[in-house]
């Protein structure tokens, strides 16, 4: 879920960025990926170009030297960026679930990069259950649920017994008292536990930003996990196309995650594109073209999903500067660059070779093969 305010005013100029022709498509995918060198470690994967504008002119590495014009890529963000050597790649996705599942499809399958041992960093904002964390803070999801995969109703056409205007399919009571009989197999992707905590080891060595006054506003909740300065976390993620702002809803979210996960996932974050990049992944996966075992779901907090006591949600989402913003996009880039650093200078120990998972990795299918450790597999109903 992305923020609108004074920082997405910024206008993001890259000069000099040309593509390289394309590739002879009769080749080999391989064949063709070795012509081209681009065989990248990691991939970084923005939304909207305030989250890509960290990873340009920064002295680490210069993810602009090499620019691909990838067909499938959005008309926004027409083309990957990679560094000279192509050990690690930037990709900027555009917002919400099509634009997400629609390019990492297009990067997947395109002949001109060798997937199979990169690993996935999906990097960007989000907002943040105030019972789970605070505004500047980093979290790193081993869940990520399609929230918004329900009935809708507007709760005012629902009796006064009723809590949320979502109701899980084929139920009639909201969640968490039913799992739904039809299942669309998206709802839910868990990714590597073992990943993640390596991953949460490494962006554990960044000083993170903050604002003062974020600082000073995360104390009007009522909550010990809002009131903290940002540190980084262990932060399940929902993904839904819906802006959706306030108690209500957050409550609602949060019992679906409990329900589609059996427990095992907590809502901490909310977002707009992940579990449309874990689909994609997934089912390039099955194809031999990625490794799904080498994702990481890494988000940092913009904002609170509902406000504090004593402000209404549409004064919080619409009046209210929680001054979260700034410093969850400078966060991206510091836990970001220790994750991608750690990858690297670890590669031949470590990550070469893959990270071996000690959960069930994958979607509520089994599609990768394993027993889903949440959902009613094998039984999913009709869809």
């Amino acid at each position: 879920m992305h923020f609108l305010g004074a920082a997405l005013s910024v206008v993001l100029a890259v000069r000099g960025v040309v593509a390289l022709p394309v590739a002879d498509t009769t080749a080999t995918d391989s064949a063709i990926a070795a012509s081209y060198g681009i065989k990248p470690k990691v991939v970084i994967i923005s939304h909207f170009g305030l989250e890509a504008s960290v990873w340009y002119g920064i002295k680490d590495f210069n993810v602009l030297a090499r620019n691909i014009t990838v067909p499938g890529f959005s008309p926004r963000y027409p083309q990957a960026h990679c560094t000279l050597n192509g050990e690690i790649c930037q990709v900027t996705t555009g917002e919400a679930e099509i634009n997400a599942a629609s390019t990492i499809s297009a990067l997947a399958l395109s002949p001109l990069f060798d997937l199979t041992t990169s690993y996935f960093l999906v990097a960007g904002i989000a907002g943040i259950n105030p019972q789970r964390g605070s505004t500047g803070s980093v979290g790193f999801a081993r869940f990520a649920v399609q929230v918004a995969q329900q009935y809708e109703f507007d709760i005012r056409d629902l009796g006064d017994n009723f809590t949320t205007g979502y109701i899980p399919y084929g139920t009639q009571v909201p969640a968490p008292a039913q799992y739904p009989t039809n299942v669309y197999g998206t709802e839910v992707f868990e990714v590597n536990a073992s990943l993640q905590k390596l991953a949460i080891a490494l962006a554990s060595k960044a000083k993170l930003s903050d604002d003062p006054a974020a600082a000073a506003y995360r104390q009007k909740y009522q909550f010990a996990a809002a009131k903290k300065a940002p540190l980084v976390l262990a932060c399940d993620v929902s993904t839904s196309d819906n802006y959706f702002h306030g108690k209500i809803l957050g409550d609602a979210a949060a019992n679906f995650t409990t329900l589609m996960t059996d427990g095992k996932g907590v809502y901490c974050s909310t977002a707009q594109e992940d579990n449309a990049t874990l689909g994609a992944l997934l089912r390039a996966a099955k194809a031999k073209k990625v490794d799904f075992k080498r994702a990481i779901v890494m988000r940092t907090g913009a904002a609170f999903d509902r406000p504090p006591p004593g402000e209404s949600a549409f004064q919080h989402l619409f009046y209210t500067d929680v001054d979260g913003f700034g410093p969850s996009v400078n966060n991206i880039y510091l836990a970001g660059i220790q994750v991608v650093k750690g990858i690297l200078s670890g590669w031949a120990p470590t990550y070469k070779a893959g990270v071996q998972p000690t959960n069930y990795v994958g979607d509520i299918f089994g599609s990768l093969g394993g027993v889903p450790d949440f959902g009613p597999y094998p039984d999913f109903g009709e869809a």
